[in-house]
């Protein structure tokens, strides 16, 4: 197999594994463990696993003048977005939080525009209101609670939330990643994230009673921290060696499906024609968004 190929499996992976983590990181929620110390577990495990793996790669000194990017990045790329995201699957359900997620191509484009101040055509415009409104559906007319999610409208909005804060990660993280290696990146923003989330979540990881925990509760969460976490974001970088961000960021739209495949086939969530309408409208918008026009 050449090399473009296992980056195409790289990539691959790395959505199958955001599809399932849906489902099984909503399932130990509240139950097992709290949001914000899940976050403060998955964090502090990919911190400890970086640092760990960073000492095969050169020690590379931080210039001063990228510090306050650094904590940026951390903030919005590590801690606003992670948190969002496990408090919002806490109140909502995991098919509603792999559809909002695949408004981030938009809301990047939205971000370009007001602080890049990048021209977009009257195409990107109908994507953005499409994805937008597909959205707002999703939140204000959808389902408003279930048995295992009491805030549905609130848990979708704090996905929008997260989507937005992972969107100004993106953007604020590449001049970084032009002069430091990934490695270098991933644990600084780890080790940055973690003191941002200690005082947030630490009294939620320590309430958990981990000596009685079952085996099948600690090996998903075992999944969430090494899978989801740490060799998900191996994979992307592998990734980014062989294939174009484009190509890499078109496999986000992977997400939905498989998410409500292995959440339909845990009986975790159900399918409803206004989400699938929602999805549908979604997709529409960044697909619209998104498109490069054609060479004359």
């Amino acid at each position: 197999m050449n090399q473009r190929n296992l980056a195409l499996l790289a990539a691959t992976t790395t959505s199958i594994i955001y599809g399932v983590n849906h489902t099984i990181a909503k399932d130990l929620m509240p139950y097992v463990i709290e949001p914000y110390g899940f976050i403060f577990l998955r964090i502090s495990g990919a911190a400890v696993l970086f640092w760990i793996l960073s000492l095969w790669f050169p020690n590379e000194k931080i210039q001063k003048n990228d510090m306050l990017r650094f904590v940026a990045c951390g903030l919005f790329g590590m801690t606003i977005n992670m948190l969002m995201f496990f408090k919002g699957l806490s109140l909502s359900t995991p098919i509603n939080s792999s559809v909002v997620i695949t408004l981030v191509p938009v809301i990047l484009l939205v971000l370009s525009v007001v602080f890049l101040k990048e021209r977009i055509s009257w195409r990107k415009y109908i994507g953005i209101g499409l994805g937008l409104f597909g959205a707002l559906v999703l939140i204000f007319f959808g389902v408003k609670t279930q048995t295992n999610a009491p805030n549905i409208p609130l848990g979708n909005i704090l996905f929008l939330i997260n989507a937005t804060s992972y969107s100004i990660y993106l953007i604020i993280v590449k001049p970084l990643v032009k002069k430091y290696h990934s490695i270098t990146l991933m644990k600084w923003f780890f080790l940055i994230a973690l003191i941002i989330n200690f005082p947030i979540g630490y009294n939620e990881f320590s309430a958990v009673k981990w000596q009685v925990l079952p085996s099948l509760i600690i090996g998903k969460l075992a999944f969430v921290v090494i899978g989801t976490t740490f060799f998900t974001y191996l994979f992307n970088i592998y990734a980014l060696k062989q294939l174009q961000p484009s190509t890499i960021g078109a496999f986000i739209y992977l997400q939905p499906v498989l998410a409500a495949i292995f959440a339909v086939i845990m009986e975790a969530d159900s399918l409803s024609p206004l989400r699938v309408g929602s999805a549908v409208l979604i997709l529409m918008g960044v697909f619209l968004s998104t498109r490069k026009p054609k060479k004359a």
